[in-house]
């Protein structure tokens, strides 16, 4: 089964292209990487490779280009995978080592490092937040189709209030109200993407053992199931349930995400979460394989419509 919502894929891949399908020739172009979206993640990302990419065309080692920066051979490395800040100073002598010399595409270029530098919204809650789950929320700014699968609770991006304190609040039970209601509201922050102009596919397979474990009580799970149905109900939001009488059996996976963005540069990610800490998987057979798991679920789970049906029935019955 392939993703639902295509139609919608298809109007990103037309602007600016997914996962590089139908991505335009000026992806590679440093006069318009600073006029691309997302976040500084993304950002830092982007422009490493497109370093990487001015290195490479020039044959220039990574000895040689750390030499230039005062830095070593695993700074050059960080940089172009995107894993650190940039130095602006750094970025010019860069530049000019790899022979780009055109005053728009430095400043295109130079542009790109400032913005990549500039925090996201989320470091105003870095006292609640990990430093690794920050990394994700950048990547998650930046993506254009985000698709989740979860067997233990309702994806992230489809919380409501309630069930989100809820949920926190059995993950972090010495936490202060306080700092609960930072950490929910960051999930409701993460959430507004989805009600603003260009925002990005949503496509969340929920496993039915999800919706039977009762969490924060019988209002909260009711709030929880609606909230559900309404945002089945937007354009860029599919939500699937795998049922337990699926057709044919599929074993339950660990939750995971698959992020893909619109800029041709920046590979698929798979993101894992772990009780303190989280891989991200960038390589091509680890994302094929996630991507074929999605596949495999989406094939047994109910199609959208049934999908809602099933949502109303649980909600009268709760």
């Amino acid at each position: 089964m392939r993703l639902p919502n295509d139609a919608v894929v298809g109007s990103v891949a037309a602007v600016g292209g997914v996962g590089g399908v139908g991505a335009p020739s000026s992806e590679s172009d440093p006069r318009v990487l600073h006029r691309r979206r997302g976040g500084p993640t993304a950002l830092r990302i982007l422009l490493g490779s497109q370093l990487r990419r001015l290195r490479e065309d020039k044959r220039i080692s990574t000895e040689d280009a750390a030499w230039v920066i005062r830095g070593s051979h695993s700074k050059i490395s960080r940089m172009e995978l995107g894993r650190v800040g940039f130095k602006e100073r750094d970025v010019a002598d860069l530049l000019t080592l790899y022979g780009v010399t055109d005053p728009a595409d430095r400043d295109g270029l130079l542009e790109l490092a400032r913005e990549a530098n500039s925090p996201g919204w989320w470091h105003h809650y870095g006292d609640v937040l990990p430093s690794w789950f920050e990394t994700y929320l950048g990547l998650e700014e930046a993506a254009a189709l985000v698709r989740t699968y979860d067997v233990h609770c309702v994806p992230e991006l489809l919380q409501s209030e309630g069930y989100a304190g809820a949920v926190l609040r059995l993950q972090h039970p010495d936490a202060s109200e306080a700092d609960l209601r930072r950490r929910v509201r960051v999930r409701m922050t993460r959430q507004e993407r989805f009600a603003r102009p260009g925002a990005p596919v949503l496509w969340a397979l929920i496993d039915e053992a999800v919706l039977r474990r009762p969490v924060g009580g019988r209002d909260v799970m009711r709030d929880q199931l609606r909230h559900l149905v309404a945002m089945a109900d937007v354009p860029t939001v599919t939500v699937q349930i795998v049922p337990f009488a699926a057709r044919r059996p599929v074993l339950a996976s660990p939750p995971f995400t698959v992020l893909r963005f619109a800029e041709a540069d920046l590979p698929d990610v798979v993101y894992l979460e772990h009780l303190t800490t989280a891989l991200y998987l960038d390589r091509g057979p680890d994302v094929e394989a996630y991507l074929g798991r999605v596949e495999q679920l989406a094939d047994v789970a109910l199609p959208p419509d049934l999908t809602v049906r099933f949502l109303l029935e649980l909600l009268h019955a709760v």
